[in-house]
């Protein structure tokens, strides 16, 4: 039997992960990783003591028709990076690696290009984190270098989306 790659390895953990989810769109988990040691992981849901979507039955972001990548502060989750990166020690985030799955919830495909938000984004530079490695099927993902975010800042031009 073949070993799995190490990259797959925490993207299959971060999907696992992902499976906590209380989002009624799409599920994500995030993976923390430095020096071949799970610092942290995360998932999609509501913050501690408010109720989830799952548990209300709607989605907000959703009745009013609100497109994937846009008005985030209207969601009442927190996303997967931002509860990784809230689970961790700074020090221990410094040059690590973030694996990050998305997955549909209609059918469990994973989210076509799939990437951190924008106020995601800013929280993976700011924690100091290195690289994000993104899933796309099952055996193949993307590497981003968070310098790349660094230094095209989609801030200063109004992107919208991913």
């Amino acid at each position: 039997m073949a070993r799995r790659d190490k990259d797959n390895y925490y993207l299959d953990i971060a999907e696992m992960v992902a499976q906590r989810g209380t989002c009624l769109r799409k599920l994500y988990g995030a993976v923390i990783v430095n020096n071949d040691e799970i610092i942290s992981t995360g998932y999609v849901g509501a913050p501690r003591g408010r109720k989830n979507c799952t548990d209300l039955g709607r989605c907000i972001r959703a009745e009013l028709g609100i497109p994937r990548g846009e008005r985030y502060e209207i969601c009442r989750s927190v996303h997967a990076e931002a509860n990784a990166i809230i689970s961790a020690a700074r020090e221990k985030m410094l040059g690590a690696t973030l694996y990050l799955v998305g997955l549909e919830v209609s059918d469990r495909s994973y989210v076509a290009n799939a990437s951190c938000c924008s106020m995601c984004k800013r929280m993976v530079i700011n924690a100091g984190i290195e690289r994000v490695i993104i899933r796309d099927d099952y055996e193949n993902y993307r590497i981003v270098n968070v310098n790349d975010w660094i230094e095209d800042d989609e801030s200063l031009i109004g992107t919208f989306g991913y």
